[in-house]
């Protein structure tokens, strides 16, 4: 069985994106297989677990009755759930997608201030993540845009810390709103402001070659070389280098360490492993575990790869490809 072979045993939710990303089907094809993620597989399960009030486990961000989280952020709440749906491709103009979506924004509420769904919450962070909902199941988050993009912090990211006084920003934050506001400005054109914004930030992880520290060079966090799936709102290479893909500019020549990090995960068979799985309560698992090869990273790293090998191509016409 071929790397190409497995991915499409997948779920429908995997194997609309490979068929566009790697296999190079027809855009009716690919359709056809979208249109199952709602009533097929993972995104059927997840839309027939919303409760009756419109919300994922009677909360916002967090479960009803949720004490404590040492166990893990729990992830079964209703943002989670629908940022999960969003990864998988749910359509937002199936039915079934509207209806769950128009219970969510009537009855679901913030937690920390009690503001509706779609108006956002304090965090950066949070709000990067909600921008991405809005614009994707069809809620204006134009107000949200304009917040965000004054609290870019000088150094050109965003922190969820900013309120309690930190000038610093968190690639965490900063890659969560960097998709919000790229999913806002393919949506509605954006504003100079946001789109400027979007900018800054790239560049704030471009200086930093995507995982090191701008002063010293050393690796910020090593678990931002680890491959997870779902990324939650936490940070990885792959998840930035997934967003500059997904961005349609070429690759930038300081991204080519990460590159080859990602590369060197690749397993003999051609598939690349989960490594950091995310503590916390889940619906239910969408890979094998950790050091099992994933479907999910297996597809993001290879649609990566090909994203630089093409760009390199067209650079360079004749030669013999991206090196490190």
């Amino acid at each position: 069985m071929t790397t190409l072979e497995w991915l499409l045993e997948g779920d429908p939710s995997i194997r609309w994106q490979v068929l566009r990303d790697l296999a190079g089907a027809s855009d009716e094809v690919v359709a056809a297989e979208r249109a199952r993620v709602a009533g097929e597989g993972w995104g059927a399960r997840l839309l027939a677990l919303q409760g009756e009030d419109g919300r994922w486990a009677g909360g916002a961000l967090f479960p009803a009755g949720t004490t404590s989280l040492a166990n893990g952020q729990p992830w079964t709440a209703t943002e989670p759930t629908l940022t999960l749906l969003r990864i998988l491709g749910a359509d937002p103009a199936d039915d079934r997608v509207r209806r769950a979506v128009a219970k969510v924004k009537v009855n679901c509420r913030w937690e920390y201030d009690d503001l509706p769904f779609f108006g956002g919450e304090v965090e950066p962070c949070i709000n990067g993540r909600t921008v991405g909902l809005g614009v994707y199941f069809g809620e204006n988050v134009d107000g949200l845009v304009a917040r965000l993009v004054s609290e870019q912090l000088a150094d050109g990211g965003w922190n969820c810390e900013a309120e309690r006084g930190s000038v610093r920003s968190s690639f965490d934050t900063t890659i969560n709103v960097m998709e919000g506001l790229l999913a806002h400005e393919r949506a509605t054109g954006g504003t100079g402001e946001s789109t400027a914004a979007r900018r800054r930030a790239e560049e704030y992880l471009l200086e930093r070659h995507l995982f090191r520290r701008l002063r010293t060079g050393e690796v910020v966090r090593p678990e931002y070389l680890r491959l997870s799936f779902p990324p939650r709102w936490h940070y990885d290479v792959l998840r930035a280098l997934d967003y500059f893909r997904d961005a349609g500019d070429a690759p930038d020549p300081r991204m080519a360490e990460a590159v080859e990090i990602v590369r060197a995960k690749q397993q003999p068979d051609g598939t690349w492993p989960l490594e950091h799985t995310h503590r916390g309560d889940v619906h239910f698992a969408l890979d094998d575990g950790d050091g099992k090869p994933s479907r999910w990273n297996t597809l993001r790293a290879q649609r990566v790869l090909d994203w630089v090998a093409k760009s390199w191509s067209r650079a360079n016409p004749g030669g013999s490809g991206p090196t490190g």
